[in-house]
């Protein structure tokens, strides 16, 4: 039986990736920094995992001094680690770059026969963005080194797209451009397949969306739809986001950082090949009920 780590295995993704491994037969040793997170089911509707791995380890990967051991026994890493959403104590240069690079090199120390690490889709139209700098870079390093990889680059998750409906709920979205550019953001489940496939395979890069095909616009009209509301969508310029970006640099280079990367995503095309069978009607769906019951009040 071979032994994988899953690094940000509390994560939307990492947990999907953590199933597929044991579905087929892999012993799996979940790298978390909350133990308790994969005890429950996440906030997009991913499974709660702890019961059903082989091993939770838990440290930090910002921190050497909490990862001895970490990759001693594995044979294969996988890592969707990064922060998701700017974080006031981190950087995406201290997670997403030398997080990484810290597992690496431990996974060097226990020749570790290959890695495979989910990056961003289309980096080279977004390099102003620190999300993306960050990712690349560890990217440059697993490519400079000893080890087999496989570098996997999706373009959206269904759980990003979650982020629509509770907009639209609240009956009005902002967006940048004129929404017609394209996305086919794929499923967390149907990406992991996409991922151990890759880690057992020969491939390198593999570029990911999802089986549907939509427009930022049609996209938010759905989700208008599932929720049962009249679209009220109002699209800017996209002047008016690189000019907001180039005052917030001058104030929170941190926050640019991030903001860039939502700048420059709407600049382009998110079209990507397509994979899996999940359809993002269904998924909106699914979580048009919760996302319902999050907008109620308290009882005291």
């Amino acid at each position: 039986m071979k032994s994988v780590l899953v690094a940000g295995a509390a994560g939307y993704l990492g947990r999907y990736v953590a199933l597929e491994f044991r579905k087929r037969g892999y012993k799996v040793r979940a790298f978390v920094r909350d133990p308790e997170k994969l005890k429950r089911a996440g906030p997009w509707h991913e499974p709660a995992i702890h019961d059903l791995v082989d091993e939770v380890f838990t440290g930090d990967a910002t921190r050497p001094e909490t990862l001895s051991g970490l990759c001693d026994g594995i044979d294969l890493v996988f890592s969707s680690m990064g922060l998701t959403k700017p974080d006031p104590k981190l950087t995406n240069e201290e997670v997403d770059h030398m997080g990484n690079r810290h597992i690496l090199e431990l996974a060097l120390q226990s020749r570790v026969s290959k890695f495979v690490y989910v990056s961003v889709f289309r980096p080279e139209a977004m390099m102003e963005s620190d999300v993306v700098l960050a990712h690349e870079a560890f990217v440059d390093d697993l490519k400079a080194s000893v080890i087999d990889y496989a570098i996997i680059r999706p373009n959206a998750y269904f759980s990003d797209m979650a982020q629509f409906m509770k907009i639209a709920r609240k009956g009005h979205l902002f967006w940048l451009g004129d929404g017609s550019n394209k996305i086919n953001p794929i499923h967390g489940a149907d990406l992991a397949v996409v991922c151990v496939d890759a880690a057992e395979g020969t491939v390198k890069e593999v570029d990911v969306g999802g089986p549907d095909m939509l427009t930022f616009r049609s996209l938010f009209e759905l989700a208008f739809e599932i929720v049962g509301k009249e679209p009220h969508i109002t699209f800017l310029p996209l002047w008016v986001g690189e000019g907001a970006l180039a005052v917030i640099r001058l104030f929170n280079r941190k926050l640019a950082g991030s903001a860039a990367f939502f700048v420059e995503v709407n600049k382009m095309d998110n079209d990507a090949p397509a994979y899996g069978s999940r359809r993002i009607r269904d998924y909106f769906r699914e979580m048009a009920e919760e996302i319902g019951q999050d907008d109620k009040p308290s009882k005291q």
